[in-house]
């Protein structure tokens, strides 16, 4: 017996060794239930070969390059952020994955026998919007996945776009903008998702009278956003003044000097919509041409940004 140990009257002793023996059995070191522990103690450290991927994962592809340097980190530092995971619903004391799929897969490649997780019980939809909300907020998601994620998100789990702009941390104008891409030519789409095209590139896309067409003369000449909006104008122009020549009958329609027209192309281009300006006496009408109430949102949230010019 320690001095200390003679220091404690037998009542103490006696109450601890039975608190020994409560944590004991709290912890799951006198128990096999070891679903009960997982209720009470959220993280710890598992068999890699225990934790599986979760089938309805929204995110499909995985750079390998960018998974080989997370592995090395890893072999280096270990996994300083441990991955989500919920029981597995159909093996008994192993685990579904529900975000870090990249972290898990990085540990495969560099060998580790164990990996950290922090389990929580979550029904099949509450694991899937989590592993949505996961995936959107990472910076190495091509446009296209991160345009599908917020879809879903508002979709199946009626997020709305405020709600879900303030939870990710980004503008309302961002994910509107972002899921304008689903609008595209799946072809076009994969270009965007395989890093040919930019998310600018497919924005300026959306109104070209043959996406796919156009996407492929970008990568084949390496056009930016600016060439590619330009391109998509002069489309539109041949056929705006077919318009103003068709009715005979009709009083001629007054030719655009080239700063109108300079200002439709400017203004198109900072918006991503089409803009025409008519003349009517000394005043006239500017158009902004949208599609969806989205696009339209994504206007009015601009120009409520924008400071008006000071007098003089």
């Amino acid at each position: 017996m320690t001095p200390a140990d003679d220091d404690k009257t037998p009542a103490e002793g006696a109450k601890r060794t039975g608190l020994g023996r409560g944590l004991a059995a709290l912890f799951g070191e006198e128990s096999d239930d070891y679903a009960t522990l997982d209720k009470v103690r959220s993280g710890k450290t598992v068999p890699i070969e225990q934790v599986h991927p979760n089938k309805r994962q929204p995110r499909q592809v995985f750079n390998q390059e960018a998974l080989d340097a997370l592995a090395a980190s890893i072999a280096a530092n270990g996994i300083l952020q441990p991955v989500l995971v919920r029981r597995h619903p159909e093996r008994a004391n192993e685990f579904e994955l529900v975000a870090g799929e990249r972290r898990w897969r990085a540990a495969q490649i560099a060998k580790l026998h164990e990996i950290p997780v922090v389990i929580r019980e979550l029904s099949d939809d509450q694991a899937l919007e989590l592993a949505l909300v996961e995936n959107v907020q990472r910076q190495d998601l091509s446009p296209i996945e991160e345009a599908e994620g917020y879809f879903r998100l508002i979709e199946e789990f009626k997020h709305t776009q405020d709600a879900l702009a303030k939870t990710i941390g980004k503008s309302r104008s961002h994910i509107a903008n972002t899921m304008r891409l689903l609008n595209l030519p799946d072809p076009v789409q994969d270009m965007i998702v395989e890093g040919k095209l930019s998310a600018g590139h497919g924005r300026a896309l959306i109104s070209a009278k043959d996406p796919l067409a156009l996407a492929k003369t970008i990568v084949a000449r390496g056009l930016n956003v600016r060439q590619v909006e330009k391109l998509v104008q002069e489309e539109r122009e041949p056929e705006e003044g077919k318009v103003a020549r068709a009715p005979k009958a009709a009083a001629p329609a007054r030719a655009k000097d080239p700063d109108t027209l300079a200002l439709e192309r400017d203004l198109t281009a900072l918006l991503g919509l089409k803009v025409t300006i008519d003349f009517e006496g000394k005043g006239g009408s500017l158009t902004i041409h949208y599609q969806t109430l989205e696009q339209l949102d994504d206007v009015l949230h601009r120009l409520n940004q924008v400071p008006a010019p000071a007098n003089g």
